[in-house]
C-alpha cells in the first residue's frame, strides 16, 4: 500500500489595508476634472475593490412654467378689450339715437313755426296790410249757365 504524503504546512494570507501613494513627480499634472478620482473599498471579507467613482447623472432643470398660461392671459385681454370697445358702441348708439330724436324736434319746430308763419299770411286780416287789393262781391244772377253780374 501506499504511504500518504505527510501534511504540508497551510499557509494563512491576512488582507493589508492598500494606500494610495501620491503620484511621482516625473508624471505631468492633470486637471482635475478630466480624470475621476480612484475609490478603494475594503467589503467585509477583506477584499478590496478599487474603481472609479461615477457621479450619478444629473437631470436637467425643469423649468418652471408660469402660474398662468399664455393662453389665458390672451383671452383675458381679448375680453377686456372687447368689453372696451362694447362700451364705445354702446356709447355710439346712444349719441347717435340722441341726435336723431335732435333733429326730429328740430325739424318738428321748423314745420310749427314755418306753418304758423304762412297760415297768417294765408288767414291773417287785411287791417294788418296797407297797400292790399280788395274785392267787393255782390249778388250775383245765374241765367243758363251764364254770369251775369
Amino acid at each position: 500500500m501506499a504511504h500518504p504524503e505527510p501534511p504540508t504546512a497551510v499557509e494563512v494570507h491576512q488582507p493589508h489595508p492598500i494606500t494610495v501613494q501620491p503620484p511621482a513627480a516625473s508624471f505631468l499634472p492633470v486637471q482635475p476634472h478630466a480624470v475621476p478620482a480612484v475609490a478603494s473599498v475594503i467589503l467585509p471579507d477583506g477584499r478590496v475593490v478599487t474603481g472609479y467613482a461615477i457621479e450619478p447623472t444629473k437631470p436637467e432643470p425643469v423649468i418652471a412654467k408660469p402660474v398662468v398660461s399664455r393662453t389665458a392671459v390672451n383671452v383675458a385681454l381679448g375680453g377686456v378689450g372687447f368689453l372696451a370697445v362694447c362700451g364705445g358702441l354702446l356709447l355710439l348708439t346712444t349719441f347717435i339715437t340722441a341726435l336723431t330724436a335732435l333733429i326730429t324736434q328740430l325739424i318738428t319746430l321748423a314745420a310749427v313755426i314755418f306753418g304758423g308763419w304762412i297760415a297768417l299770411q294765408v288767414f291773417g286780416g287785411s287791417s294788418h296790410q296797407g297797400g292790399g287789393t280788395s274785392v267787393s262781391i255782390r249778388k250775383a244772377v245765374f241765367k243758363r249757365n251764364h254770369f251775369h253780374g
